[in-house]
């Protein structure tokens, strides 16, 4: 693989590699799947005029992939176990809708054997690799056990099929500490548990087994010795039907949280900074297309890869992604093959059809440097706990070299039942600086209105001098200081109160026969009934001090054209703002520089309340009460009513979009537990109360 001169990339999914005059390749897909990836692999269906058939459950029945295919299957109820995982029920939209061929996308059945094999005996092809790949390459255990044979480098730990809780306790001696627990099936960092020491162990099983069972379907646990900052490195392959296999370079993914990445790039970071970068990329390379050949795979796949930042020459696999991956995107960007990008899933599509890949590694080239950042529905300042519920608008970004995947188009829902990325923010760059800087200001102008998102975090990451300069591991984020959400910007607050009605006129005093709407101004034309109360004064003149409330806190407008709050890096842009309600009041939704809020007015009358109230007291963040941080399903219970606690002990664990959280006691006492396993909570429900050991409350 050759570098090339640097130009701008254009969007993947506009450029075809192939000439558009070939026939069809299949009549009908299905795409088994949700969200931006459904999306994405349906626009290219289209292009390639092939009919597409989305599936949803009865949460997505006006979601945009239902909209944006030519047909839509309902496969059940908004559990995903009960629609989007049910082999059977896609299966006979398969056979409803006429589809030949099903593209899984990632997640869900993308990796399930069982689904691969229910789709060949109905004689519809999966895009995707065979069965026998399935098994080899897509369980973690039996991956690296097959690769071991081939004389791959694995980290060391114990894999072996149908370990039991006690038998991981005693292997673990041997691993050492500190160790990783991984579940064998799935992927995306679920289940994944850091260990410090044997204490620590027992607990930490237990809660991997529940989140690997409820995600996957498969609470099979092994452990591997935990290298201590390396750089995760991933490369992407191609490979067809006569055998032929290619590797498209190599992306970097080190940047991860709770081993989710949260930032990917390519070509990766480490290789551009080594003299010795091209011939590791080949090496690497080469041993990625190994590792697919000796289970004769077909289609595109993901080899990963753990290096060393101290010694980058040593690398060791970690295991096989036998689908695309959330981070495919940035290969697009940067691969060229005749001058052109490559679309995977196009790919996948004529792999899968028969066609024989028409080039090999070395007709490929790299052009540039892309970036991807994902944007989910979470709140960073609150250990990024989910943010669900409705989306009133979101904004995406365009220009030169930069591309968004999403699943939003426009008002929407983001749902516990599912995963909660809502887009992913795609740049391409002469090279990884100004990748970074487009990166920026594409996500200064992405605004999701309604819901707290990462979007500020993701901007003040890759700000990061270390970020910028490339010196990446996977437990950068971990070391980073927690993040602060950033106050609002003047103008936001202003555009808030504007939207409001809040922005007043310092008429000169009137009659009292006018009507108060004249007496106020509203750049948007829309007035709240308490606002215009709370601006009238006996002087007939109106009072020029304005109170929003956010997040529970009175917050104080300042003037027009005095700044207030700071927006990221300065990024000149202008705030969106779209109105609604708020348990029944007005409420300005609105979003500057990424960061969102929801605003509603607050009275004179309402902040005298508030003052009483903050007066006589309250229970404080030391409180008897443990309530759930989101909405979800109670999981697991820790404690039995009477039972004694120490702050900080868990109670209770409550999982929402694939991920358990724990439930801690505040203080010292005796617990009253108010759920059982298996009851659905809502954001703030009173999970478990504690009487304090002193007995005060």
């Amino acid at each position: 693989m050759t570098q090339t001169p640097n130009s701008p990339a254009d969007l993947v999914s506009d450029v075809s590699p192939v000439s558009a005059d070939v026939q069809p390749l299949f009549d009908t897909v299905l795409v088994a799947n949700r969200g931006e990836i459904a999306v994405r692999i349906i626009r290219t269906l289209r292009r390639l005029g092939i009919r597409s058939v989305a599936i949803h459950s009865d949460a997505d029945t006006e979601a945009l992939h239902v909209r944006e295919a030519d047909h839509a299957e309902r496969v059940g109820p908004a559990p995903a176990a009960q629609s989007y995982l049910d082999i059977d029920a896609v299966i006979e939209a398969c056979r409803r809708s006429g589809a030949q061929a099903v593209h899984p996308g990632y997640g869900f059945l993308s990796e399930n054997v069982d689904f691969a094999r229910a789709l060949d005996q109905a004689g519809i092809t999966f895009i995707g690799p065979s069965v026998d790949s399935l098994h080899a390459m897509g369980d973690k255990i039996r991956s690296k056990q097959h690769v071991t044979a081939h004389g791959v480098p694995v980290v060391p730990g114990i894999a072996e099929p149908g370990l039991s809780d006690q038998q991981l306790l005693d292997a673990a001696q041997d691993v050492g500490f500190p160790l990783l627990i991984k579940p064998s099936a799935g992927g995306g960092g679920k289940g994944m548990f850091a260990v410090e020491s044997a204490e620590q162990l027992p607990e930490a099983l237990a809660s991997a087994r529940r989140t690997a069972r409820s995600a996957f379907g498969d609470d099979t646990l092994f452990l591997e010795r935990l290298v201590r900052r390396p750089r995760h490195i991933e490369v992407q392959v191609l490979a067809d039907s006569p055998g032929h296999a290619v590797h498209l370079a190599e992306r970097e993914c080190s940047l991860q949280r709770r081993h989710q990445k949260v930032i990917e790039e390519a070509p990766a970071p480490l290789f551009e900074n080594l003299p010795d970068g091209p011939e590791l990329r080949e090496r690497m390379g080469q041993a990625a297309v190994d590792a697919a050949r000796s289970v004769q795979y077909l289609g595109a796949g993901t080899v990963e890869f753990l290096v060393s930042d101290e010694n980058p020459q040593e690398f060791f696999f970690m295991e096989m992604n036998t689908r695309l991956q959330v981070e495919h995107p940035v290969t697009e960007e940067v691969i060229r093959w005749n001058g052109d990008p490559l679309d995977l899933v196009e790919w996948q599509v004529r792999i899968a059809a028969g066609q024989a890949l028409p080039f090999a590694s070395a007709d490929l080239t790299l052009e540039g440097h892309a970036i991807e950042a994902r944007v989910y529905a979470e709140d960073p300042a609150q250990g990024f706990l989910p943010a669900v519920g409705d989306v009133a608008d979101v904004v995406l970004p365009s220009g030169p070299g930069v591309r968004v995947d999403s699943s939003l188009d426009g008002p929407g829902e983001v749902s516990s039942h599912y995963d909660p990325m809502i887009a992913k923010v795609i740049t391409h760059g002469a090279d990884r600086a100004e990748a970074l800087a487009r990166l920026d200001q594409a996500l200064a102008h992405t605004a999701v209105l309604g819901l707290t998102t990462n979007i500020p975090y993701l901007r003040e990451l890759i700000a990061d001098p270390d970020v910028s300069a490339g010196r990446l591991h996977t437990t950068f984020l971990d070391e980073r200081d927690p993040f602060i959400t950033p106050q609002p910007t003047g103008p936001a607050l202003q555009s808030a109160a504007r939207s409001l009605g809040g922005a007043v006129q310092d008429a000169a005093p009137d009659d009292g026969h006018a009507p108060a709407q004249a007496r106020l101004g509203s750049a948007s034309g829309h007035l709240s009934g308490a606002w215009r109360l709370d601006g009238w004064r006996a002087t007939g003149r109106v009072s020029a001090e304005r109170w929003l409330e956010i997040d529970g806190e009175a917050v104080q407008v300042p003037a027009e054209g005095v700044p207030g709050g700071q927006d990221g890096a300065g990024t000149a842009t202008e705030p969106e703002v779209r109105l609604g309600t708020v348990d029944g009041r007005p409420a300005a939704h609105v979003s500057h520089g990424g960061h969102s809020f929801t605003a509603t007015a607050l009275t004179r009358q309402d902040r005298v309340r508030r003052a009483l109230g903050t007066a006589g007291g309250g229970a404080g963040p030391g409180g008897p009460e443990a309530t759930s941080p989101m909405p979800g399903t109670v999981v697991s219970l820790a404690v039995a009513d009477g039972d004694t606690v120490t702050a900080g002990q868990t109670l209770v664990g409550v999982e929402a979009m694939k991920m358990e959280y724990p439930v801690t006691a505040s203080v010292d006492g005796t617990v009253s537990v108010h759920v059982s396993v298996g009851e659905q909570v809502s954001k703030g429900q009173v999970l478990a109360t504690v009487q304090p050991a002193d007995g005060s409350v």
